[in-house]
């Protein structure tokens, strides 16, 4: 089993457009092979930070989310109204 952290930086008046759109992420991801759970965090003494924690069976299923038109499509949006790219990091329980 692994987690990624997928985090990004929000910048003032965004936080919303990137609430939707984490959600629309989250509906598609729902009944994907592999995973298991995901949840939404926002850091105390940094609104502009975000970070969503999911949780996934395996490396294999992560990847084959990761390379899906539907997550790519979404993630363009996402990257689009916050202006960088989202930093993506993979765990694994020890």
């Amino acid at each position: 089993m692994i987690r990624i952290h997928i985090r990004r930086k929000v910048p003032k008046g965004k936080a919303e457009g990137l609430k939707a759109l984490i959600n629309q992420l989250r509906a598609v991801t729902m009944g994907t092979p592999g995973y298991i759970a995901g949840e939404t965090l926002k850091r105390v003494g940094g609104p502009d930070e975000s970070l969503v924690v999911t949780k996934w069976q395996s490396e294999f299923y992560w990847n084959q989310w990761l390379q899906s038109k539907e997550r790519a499509a979404i993630q363009d949006k996402i990257d689009r109204l916050l202006g960088e790219e989202t930093i993506y990091e993979i765990y694994e329980y020890d």
